[in-house]
């Protein structure tokens, strides 16, 4: 599998670390409660299909990226900067 990163351009997947659900983008506040972070942290979905997911370059520019990718075929039909991405 490659990923096309917005800086350094198509890489092979050994270059990025999966790090989960783009789902952890949207933290709850500080003072949302102890239920809302337990599903924060303990809750996650497992879809066949298009997924949002966090991807780090750590042996290119060290970026966070937004992958688009579909699991069941790997194809990835986006990728851009995890900073840029509104939540």
């Amino acid at each position: 599998m490659r990923i096309d990163c917005p800086i350094c351009g198509e890489r092979d997947l050994r270059e990025f670390s999966y790090l989960g659900s783009a789902a952890l983008l949207a933290r709850p506040s500080g003072d949302a409660g102890t239920a809302a972070f337990h599903e924060y942290l303990h809750v996650r979905e497992n879809p066949a299909g298009p997924n949002a997911e966090l991807w780090h370059h750590n042996l290119g520019c060290s970026a966070w990226l937004h992958v688009v990718r579909d699991t069941r075929n790997h194809a990835i039909s986006s990728v851009a900067l995890a900073a840029e991405v509104q939540r």
